[in-house]
């Protein structure tokens, strides 16, 4: 085929150099790229439609810097660059294109509705100027276009899409990343502080050794945690039995941040699922890691066929809730003070780390959406602003099916405190995020409110003063654990 000379690579949520089937079309089909990113003002610095919070956290804002830069060095040892701009991607791309008189821009095709609009926009500015768009879906286990079914017969219910696509669809091999990627000789631009892109500049919100998640970003980062838990430290081998975990670096793989930003490509952990299925052991654990993927799959399919209908109070069910919109009860669950300690433990973990275990985002997400039947909405805007791992598809996918609104309209309401108990037995994780109640035993340290005057004085903490009292009747909502 006849080779165009320059394309232009603009990079979305695939920051990674590995399996990026977009970076190698364009290898493929033109002398030279001019790899892009551009960090979105409508994004960065802008705050959430449904509460008063940034859209993208400061924690997750450094984690995508990070990424980004080491996507430009990744890019610098294969002696090309990224271009990196800040400003809004309708007229920053076509700008580049006409500035390198690109013959076609090639991107990661999203399933967002944001996303979709944006690339939309892009694509008919870049027409414009006579220059084509091309989109790749990269993002998920299994091919979009090797699904049994097509997009709007995706089935909305896990379980028999997963024994379809198992049954019927294979996984792609990885690609592997390219060794060169020849760039016009041009100036990458800087890539903007945390200041220029809307956030204070602030150093103590930095996780340290002792957080769950002291990772920073970027595909170098992504591929090193993903030979270290899985061959040096061992760890998938019991990955089942410990995903339920709360405190800690392995109980989980941790993978999540780095597949939210395209750091990691889900394909290169099953290519190393497999391996340690030959060269180990091949268990349930083996299959609950890649299962996990097939969950993260689903979300993408999922919103990819709704749309619009995946941000509505009703969700894909459309169904008829008064959801309550109590800013004031939301702000108490917001900062961890609604008197349940593991619900308060989570809330805080979150807001000190950017994380939260897939066991206690669960019972947090419940307690918002089930027990004080607050606007389900609301909580995943703050799990929106909070995550380091954020993915629109898998967070907005997984409240609504907390909330009864999503892909299973059954009653998802979790008892938290039959869960602190089984899960938390001995309130670790709650006396290590709620500090005031580190002297009390579990049993008292997850039911509080169990303590009389007495126990209170003896203990130092005084429900009201110490600890709040619970925002709702435990006894109306809970069994609690069992005898």
């Amino acid at each position: 085929m006849d080779m165009a000379d320059v394309a232009v690579v603009w990079f979305r949520r695939d920051l990674r150099v590995h399996d990026n089937p977009t970076l190698q079309r364009a290898l493929e089909e033109n002398d030279r790229v001019v790899p892009l990113y551009t960090f979105e003002p409508g994004l960065f610095g802008a705050r959430s439609r449904w509460i008063d919070e940034p859209r993208i956290g400061r924690r997750r804002a450094r984690f995508v810097r990070e990424s980004v830069q080491d996507l430009r060095q990744r890019m610098h040892e294969r002696d090309g660059e990224l271009l990196v701009r800040h400003g809004d991607p309708g007229s920053v791309v076509p700008a580049v294109a006409e500035s390198v008189d690109a013959d076609a821009v090639h991107a990661q095709r999203l399933p967002g509705t944001e996303e979709r609009r944006t690339a939309s926009a892009v694509e008919s500015e870049l027409e414009s100027v006579g220059v084509d768009l091309t989109t790749h879906w990269t993002h998920t286990l299994h091919a979009i276009e090797d699904l049994p079914t097509a997009i709007e017969h995706v089935q909305d219910t896990f379980t028999p899409w997963k024994d379809s696509v198992e049954a019927n669809s294979s996984v792609p091999e990885p690609l592997a990343p390219p060794e060169s990627v020849p760039t016009p000789d041009m100036d990458g631009g800087s890539i903007p502080t945390l200041s220029e892109l809307g956030y204070d500049e602030r150093t103590d919100d930095t996780p340290g050794d002792d957080t769950p998640m002291p990772v920073p970003g970027g595909e170098s980062a992504a591929l090193e945690r993903l030979q270290t838990y899985i061959f040096e430290r061992d760890r998938l081998r019991e990955y089942r039995e410990t995903r339920n975990g709360l405190l800690g670096m392995d109980f989980s793989s941790k993978f999540s941040p780095w597949l939210a930003q395209g750091c990691l490509s889900p394909r290169r952990v099953k290519r190393a699922v497999d391996r340690y299925e030959r060269e180990r052991v091949s268990n349930d654990s083996t299959y609950w890691l890649v299962f996990e993927l097939r969950w993260r799959d689903f979300f993408q399919f999922q919103l990819a066929k709704h749309g619009d209908a995946y941000f509505t109070p009703g969700g894909i069910q459309d169904r008829e809730i008064v959801w309550n919109r109590d800013e004031t009860a939301f702000r108490r669950w917001a900062d961890g003070e609604t008197g349940f300690p593991f619900v308060d433990a989570a809330m805080r973990e979150l807001a000190a780390t950017g994380y939260q275990s897939n066991r206690a985002r669960q019972n947090a997400a419940s307690f918002l959406a089930n027990t004080l039947r607050i606007d389900w909405r609301w909580g995943a805007a703050y799990y929106e602003s909070s995550l380091l791992d954020y993915d629109v598809a898998s967070n907005y996918g997984n409240w609504a099916y907390v909330a009864g609104v999503g892909t299973d309209s059954r009653d998802r309401a979790f008892d938290v405190l039959w869960q602190a108990h089984n899960y938390d037995p001995d309130a670790e994780y709650v006396r290590h995020w709620v500090p005031e109640l580190a002297d009390l035993p579990p049993r008292y340290a997850h039911e509080p409110w169990r303590m009389d005057a007495d126990e209170q004085a003896r203990y130092g903490v005084e429900l009201r003063v110490e600890y709040p009292e619970p925002i709702v009747d435990p006894n109306m909502h809970f069994d609690g654990p069992s005898s």
